[in-house]
């Protein structure tokens, strides 16, 4: 898809809000990168996902995000024989744990949501390689005494040699005359050492080795030589217990890079996962549906919102504000491929452009729509467009030159299977040369057969769609009461300018009122003309809108009578499956009983009286047929 269209039409902006939607960072980063698909397959795929998401939001089974962290570099470095922190091991072990949710989350989804279960799939439980982490590492990061039996023996010999030395202390501190050459009666700690805290004046009275002094100079302190001895004995047995903890974390590193591969791609999942989410949690949020996606070039849109101004209004004020973005309906490729759309200047026709091109962009890349149930939106294989604020006499040629650039561009990309979106056609240049370059446009864009919607304000473009039978007008409509745009888009009609009305609400001066009428008039037999030309298609294209809304709704009949149809066939197959295997049942066939909640076998089987007997417990119950079934149902 064409990058600078993506630009022009604020996708990225899309892209934050959903990121905004993640629960983990391994989604937010895929969210910011997704791109629209040309499969017209995968699309539907993606966006079935969404759907099937929605209904296991709705149904309160969200998916179990908690604990999970972006571990993808951790898992890389262990993969190739690096030794990870106990810090990181545990964040290794919280992901891993997430995962056995996930498993677990698998199982209690509904059996219809065939595509998110599909999905889910890959994901393994691997909950017990978290359990052998967290086994040897605690909370705190520490690896434990019981991680390894040598590291137990270590661990506990340092204990004794602690005791010895506190023992050895409290023995110094006993002795009379080592206390009268003491500034202060205890020993403190310097570094790994015990050490005595010693009169200057006396320091030849302790053997010993001298580890500071204060900063008076009154005071040294001294590790007394029977402790030095076990302070040695207490590094070498500390050096030993670090190369223990590191044998350990090395071996438990190991497991993790020997298991890369499915956590990498458990990895994966999630993050797909949750990027799914974060679709349907935004879908409800700004109630969209899932489009009809398809090949035949039919795009229509009912009632649809401008996603990015939605998300601002939302914004502002606190969530508060009165703002409400107008809907529009829109057709292409339905009675025809290009729309001229025309009004006034701020009355919504670039609005009109970036709506229906982001939500084409959206739907491509397996989004739900701001717009009402039963829109269609085709799979396009480029949406091009020149999007720009309207051309002044201050820019200079270079502006219109760069545009000019882009048209061609444009051009020399667009296919039959294109979207070409062009904002003020014509504009920037001598309104007569300027409405010559929109007309030849317009028709290599018709050459060309792709889709198309172009603005403009010119009015010689305005009666383009009466010489072209697969061209059509759109206006937005303004209120000449109020002097404002109301935003709504009219197929079918060109927009006229008003000037004349809204100058006599302004009260401009009579005499120049009546001058504007006389040379208004100067083409009112050709104005007449197309005024009738315009009611005529304005009627054809109400005749139009209503067919196709009776057509949906017979549409969405016969999809619905199809899927009770469907499903009322699966319960049958079910009810037969489930008679035949009662039909086979035989004394010691294992059978779920709803009635004890358990796995029972049968007993004795009576076919006089069409009962059976299962033992459960100490016991043996009697049952009918009706009552067993082959299996415990999952849970939820």
């Amino acid at each position: 898809m064409d990058g600078h269209t993506l630009e022009l039409l604020e996708f990225p902006k899309v892209r934050e809000i959903l990121a905004e939607y993640t629960a983990t960072s391994l989604g937010a980063d895929l969210a910011r990168s997704i791109e629209p698909m040309g499969d017209l397959e995968k699309i539907r795929q993606s966006i079935q996902l969404v759907t099937e998401m929605c209904d296991a939001l709705g149904a309160g089974l969200s998916p179990p995000f908690g604990g999970v962290h972006d571990i993808r570099l951790n898992v890389k470095r262990a993969a190739i024989g690096t030794m990870l922190t106990a810090e990181e091991l545990l964040q290794v072990a919280d992901t891993l744990i997430a995962t056995g949710a996930f498993f677990r989350y698998r199982m209690r989804l509904d059996g219809r949501l065939v595509l998110l279960i599909e999905t889910l799939a890959p994901i393994e439980d691997l909950g017990p390689i978290a359990k052998t982490i967290t086994g040897m590492i605690d909370g705190r990061g520490h690896v434990v005494d019981s991680a390894s039996p040598e590291l137990t023996e270590i661990r506990r010999k340092l204990v004794d040699l602690d005791d010895k030395v506190q023992n050895e202390i409290k023995r110094l501190l006993r002795d009379p005359q080592l206390r009268a050459v003491l500034r202060f009666p205890n020993a403190t700690i310097s570094g790994d050492h015990y050490v005595l805290p010693v009169a200057a004046n006396h320091r030849h009275k302790i053997e010993g080795l001298v580890h500071r002094t204060s900063s008076t100079g009154e005071t040294v302190y001294i590790e007394p030589a029977s402790i030095a001895k076990l302070s040695a004995e207490r590094v070498f047995l500390k050096s030993e217990e670090d190369r223990e903890v590191r044998k350990i974390l090395r071996k438990l590193s190991a497991e993790i890079g020997r298991m890369s591969r499915q956590i990498n791609a458990a990895l994966e999942v999630i993050a797909k996962v949750d990027v799914i989410t974060a679709k349907s949690k935004m879908s409800i949020d700004y109630q969209m549906y899932p489009p009809d996606v398809n090949n035949q070039g039919r795009l229509w849109l009912r009632n649809a919102r401008h996603p990015i101004l939605e998300y601002l209004f939302r914004q502002q004020a606190g969530g508060n504000s009165k703002k409400t973005v107008v809907p529009i309906d829109l057709r292409l490729g339905i009675g025809f491929r290009m729309l001229v759309i025309t009004g006034p200047n701020t009355g919504g026709k670039t609005v009109c452009l970036k709506t229906v091109g982001l939500i084409a962009i959206m739907a491509q890349c397996g989004m739900h729509i701001p717009a009402q149930e039963g829109s269609q939106v085709p799979v396009f294989s480029h949406v091009l467009a020149d999007i720009g604020d309207e051309q002044s006499l201050e820019q200079s040629l270079s502006t219109f030159s760069s545009h000019i650039t882009r048209v061609r561009t444009i051009l020399e990309t667009a296919d039959q299977n294109s979207l070409v979106l062009l904002d003020e056609l014509g504009a920037g240049t001598d309104p007569h040369e300027g409405a010559a370059l929109g007309r030849a446009i317009l028709d290599h864009l018709d050459q060309i057969g792709c889709q198309a919607m172009v603005t403009t304000h010119l009015g010689d473009l305005k009666t383009y769609a009466f010489s072209n039978a697969n061209a059509e007008n759109g206006a937005v409509e303004f209120d000449l009461e109020t002097l404002r745009p109301t935003y709504r888009l009219h197929i079918g009609q060109f927009g006229m300018s008003n000037a004349i009305k809204i100058a006599k609400r302004l009260k401009l001066p009579k005499e120049l009122l009546k001058r504007a009428y006389r040379y208004a008039k100067r083409k009112k037999g050709k104005s007449s003309e197309l005024v009738r030309m315009q009611q005529l298609r304005e009627e054809a294209e109400k005749a139009r809108t209503e067919a196709l809304a009776k057509q949906h709704a017979a549409d969405q009949a016969r999809a619905e009578y199809e899927r009770k149809r469907q499903e009322l066939d699966k319960i049958a197959a079910e009810e037969e499956t489930l008679r035949k295997w009662r039909a086979q049942l035989v004394v010691g066939s294992m059978v779920y009983s709803p009635k004890f909640g358990k796995m029972a076998k049968i007993t004795k089987i009576d076919a006089r009286k069409g009962t059976l007997y299962v033992a459960v417990g100490i016991g043996q119950w009697e049952l009918t047929p009706a009552e067993v079934f082959p299996e415990e149902p999952r849970n939820g």
